[in-house]
């Protein structure tokens, strides 16, 4: 399980913004979003990089926790 802190996630939008990216890495990730924690946990066989620069390239700040 991989799980970044993503403190500029604040809404539903992002929150798809965020999974559609990760799923344009590896489609058949399991994406748990928790807004209000925001926090972003993820079961994929892509590394914790390629999944950060997706959430990068989505417009958002992931931090590794």
């Amino acid at each position: 399980m991989i799980e970044f802190n993503v403190q500029d996630m604040t809404c539903g939008h992002c929150a798809g913004r965020i999974t559609k990216a990760i799923n344009g890495v590896d489609e058949s990730a399991k994406v748990d979003i928790k807004i209000e924690g925001r926090t972003v946990s993820i079961e994929s066989k892509a590394s914790a990089d390629e999944l950060a620069e997706a959430i990068r390239d989505a417009g958002y700040t992931p931090l590794a926790r």
